[in-house]
């Protein structure tokens, strides 16, 4: 498993600016407490957007609804089937990605996530790098239409709307298409 780095573009937060974000594949048991860290945060702060739009109720106790509190008890499980990517500051880990691909090399982000104090880092940045590396076909997300920053951000790195295949509403689909062999060589 390789370990990639990338040049910061500027730090908030505290980081140290000397030190460039990295990112490697998760590694369980070892990164359970981290990933079920970022994992929480993601759903959390998803689910808390949705109440305030109205579509979802609050959190019954505070806990996630079961098809996502399974994903942060067990993410091993939950993502047994698809790669983890952490990335990390040194102050720990930051950021987070879940990618599956299919048989034919394409690929869906499932969850992508950096923590709002290490934003700016250029960590999300190299997590795209990260997972375009891992995909050789088109590769598609789905997010938030009130998401801003992050469709601004996924438009940066090639993504287009595409019809949705989302039945949930506010969600925009995005796919960046394969990208040519020449283009993987340079």
């Amino acid at each position: 498993m390789s370990e990639q780095t990338g040049a910061p573009d500027a730090f908030r937060g505290g980081a140290n600016p000397s030190a460039p974000p990295t990112v490697r594949e998760a590694r369980f048991p070892d990164d359970t407490v981290d990933v079920s860290r970022l994992v929480d945060a993601y759903l959390r702060q998803t689910e808390d957007e949705k109440v305030a739009r109205g579509l979802a109720s609050p959190l019954e106790g505070g806990r996630l609804p079961d098809r996502y509190q399974s994903e942060v008890d067990d993410p091993a499980r939950a993502f047994a089937s698809a790669t983890v990517l952490l990335a990390s500051l040194p102050t720990g880990p930051v950021g987070i990605v879940v990618l599956t691909v299919d048989p034919r090399g394409s690929g869906e982000i499932k969850r992508f996530w950096v923590d709002p104090a290490a934003r700016g880092a250029g960590v999300g940045r190299l997590l795209l790098d990260a997972v375009a590396d891992r995909v050789d076909g088109s590769l598609r997300l789905s997010v938030w239409r009130w998401r801003d920053d992050a469709l601004r951000s996924y438009r940066r790195a090639g993504f287009v709307e595409v019809p949705s295949w989302e039945s949930r509403e506010q969600l925009a689909c995005l796919e960046r298409p394969a990208r040519s062999a020449e283009s993987r060589t340079l």
